[in-house]
């Protein structure tokens, strides 16, 4: 099974920056990534999407991040970053990795999910 894991989140102040990255993995799996996208859920609210970015390199933002963030992918290297600048407080929240993954043997894609990685932006 393809595992991704974040990391880089941390404790920053406002209008500090910050770069998470999501790398996927696995062993004895042949697969490919097709798209990817980080989402946030911050306590008692629904998770929400960020960013996402196609295999094409195709972007996407949320209309609050726009502009402050930046979504990229090493194809590579299965990895997939944020580069989130002039950060908010209401930008805390856990983020989590997105990716769908076309497992080739089977020839089916799957939806997967980090376990995400917590940001937290003091005022």
């Amino acid at each position: 099974q393809v595992q991704l894991v974040e990391s880089g989140g941390g404790l920053v102040q406002a209008g500090g920056s910050l770069r998470l990255s999501c790398a996927a993995s696995a062993s004895g799996i042949t697969f490919s990534i097709n798209g990817m996208a980080w989402y946030r859920q911050a306590p008692g609210k629904q998770r929400e999407f960020v960013a996402g970015i196609s295999s094409g390199g195709n972007t996407d933002y949320a209309t609050s991040v726009k502009g402050r963030f930046t979504v990229s992918r090493d194809n590579a290297e299965d990895t997939m970053y944020l580069r989130m600048n002039n950060l908010k407080p209401e930008d805390t929240a856990v983020y989590v990795c997105n990716a769908d993954v076309y497992y080739s043997g089977g020839g089916t894609v799957v939806r997967s999910w980090g376990q995400g990685t917590q940001v937290t932006v003091s005022s």
